[in-house]
């Protein structure tokens, strides 16, 4: 790390920590440790005694600390010269917005990438960026080279960055949040597709697809583009690339074809590595084996439970309609029950209920709010499409908890066929996070499995 420019950039400044979840806690420690004398300021909307317990023990053990919390945390902002913002807090609050024309706002990802000193690999997308990221970590990791996996896939950065070196590889997993202020872009960028997501987030779709683009705006022809090219989206962004532009499809199928992992949007997340792999100089046979020994990321077409012969996948990573049809389309007609519905955040399903109609599903169990939406497209769909007759055969049933839908499932589906959790939709109408539905899954099955697969 520049240590003696990252010093100097920020030794005169009043630095606040936006945000005190984990990756806020990681901001302030790294600044604790560049700046042992120096008063930092914490910025939260939650009161104190409801921080999370780990923000309150280095509270309670920092000195040269201020504390903005609670309902006015955000008037603090004009106190400071820097605010790191963590991702979680919306863009386009007033005073987030009057301190961002003013130029104070910053993120992990903004500093990590203007002062990593080693080879950075950055991974977007809207699905599928964990998996490309992991598979990338893997291969890096099978060919002996120092290498480390950051980002959203739940290790902040900044702590890393204390440490690196020039010969070092960083995978970073980066969200739009993530990169919305990101003003340097990766070595090695990936961009794998782009879908709507996160429009509660973000004024439109345009804003969104901005913020992924960073990833690749401020590369050189010294820098690599690995790209989608038969996502039209991701295609336009490519083509306003100055790096040399890689189209990760071109990649040949044979060397990734032995893949622990189910689908067709698996095989693009290998190639999208492999791509990465080739460019970093990695052997192919060495890249072959990575892949081929890579296991499932938890919560991703995970297989948590066989049932009565019944098999029961987890995908609670599944928060758009484009990854529940590509989960279903991973398994053809052996779908014979799907788990989708959760928050509601405004996105279409109509998709969906095509690909539900011109499957073998047999039975929906749809929970809050959105389950009655996609129950409503669905009879939509039918009726446009004359298969009035199709969509009588499909149970539903509502489900308000997770009990109540794994009890439903295993009573419906038989022997041989699949039970598919994949959402379409975020999990906050009745769970934390997709970690606590797909947890949750797996327990709640537990009592009704003869046996649990090995992970």
């Amino acid at each position: 790390m520049d240590r003696e420019s990252l010093v100097k950039n920020f030794k005169d400044k009043k630095i606040l920590i936006l945000g005190l979840g984990r990756e806020g806690r990681d901001s302030f420690l790294f600044f604790r440790k560049l700046f042992p004398e120096k008063t930092i300021g914490l910025a939260d909307r939650l009161e104190k005694s409801s921080l999370p317990r780990e923000t309150k023990k280095i509270i309670s053990r920092g000195k040269k600390i201020d504390l903005h919390c609670g309902r006015d945390y955000l008037k603090s902002l004009a106190q400071y010269d820097v605010v790191v913002k963590s991702p979680g807090i919306p863009v386009h609050l007033p005073p987030i917005e009057i301190a961002a024309k003013k130029g104070k706002i910053t993120s992990q990802t903004a500093i990590f990438l203007k002062y990593c000193p080693g080879v950075v690999v950055g991974v977007t997308g809207t699905k599928g960026k964990s998996t490309t990221a992991a598979l990338i970590y893997a291969i890096l990791k099978r060919a002996g080279k120092r290498a480390r996996l950051l980002g959203n896939i739940g290790v902040p950065v900044l702590t890393d960055l204390l440490v690196a070196n020039n010969g070092d590889n960083f995978v970073l997993e980066l969200s739009s949040h993530q990169l919305y202020y990101a003003d340097r872009s990766p070595h090695i960028a990936v961009l794998l597709n782009l879908y709507p997501e996160h429009l509660d987030y973000y004024r439109d779709f345009s804003e969104y697809a901005r913020a992924k683009a960073n990833i690749m705006r401020f590369q050189t022809k010294k820098d690599f583009l690995v790209y989608n090219a038969a996502d039209r989206r991701v295609s336009a962004i490519a083509k306003k690339s100055k790096a040399k532009t890689i189209n990760f499809n071109n990649y040949p199928l044979d060397v990734s074809e032995k893949i622990g992992l189910i689908g067709a949007f698996n095989q693009r997340n290998a190639k999208a590595a492999a791509s990465v792999g080739r460019i970093l100089k990695i052997g192919q046979k060495t890249i072959s084996e990575a892949i081929a020994s890579f296991k499932p990321l938890e919560h991703r077409l995970e297989l948590v439970a066989t049932v009565n012969g019944a098999r029961f996948y987890d995908d609670a990573l599944s928060t758009i309609q484009e990854s529940a049809v590509a989960a279903i389309d991973a398994f053809g007609r052996e779908v014979e029950t799907l788990i989708a519905g959760g928050f509601d955040r405004g996105q279409p399903h109509g998709r969906l209920a095509k690909k539900i109609l011109d499957s073998d599903i047999r039975t929906l169990i749809l929970f809050p709010t959105t389950g009655s939406r996609i129950w409503r497209e669905l009879a939509s769909a039918a009726k446009k499409s004359g298969r009035a007759a199709r969509r009588r055969e499909i149970k539903h049933h509502f489900a308000g908890n997770m009990e109540e839908a794994v009890r439903m499932a295993v009573a419906n589906t038989g022997k041989g066929r699949v039970c598919l959790m994949s959402c379409a939709a975020s999990s906050f109408s009745i769970f934390k996070d997709y970690r606590e539905k797909g947890s949750r899954f797996r327990e709640c099955l537990e009592r009704y499995a003869r046996r649990r697969p090995k992970k």
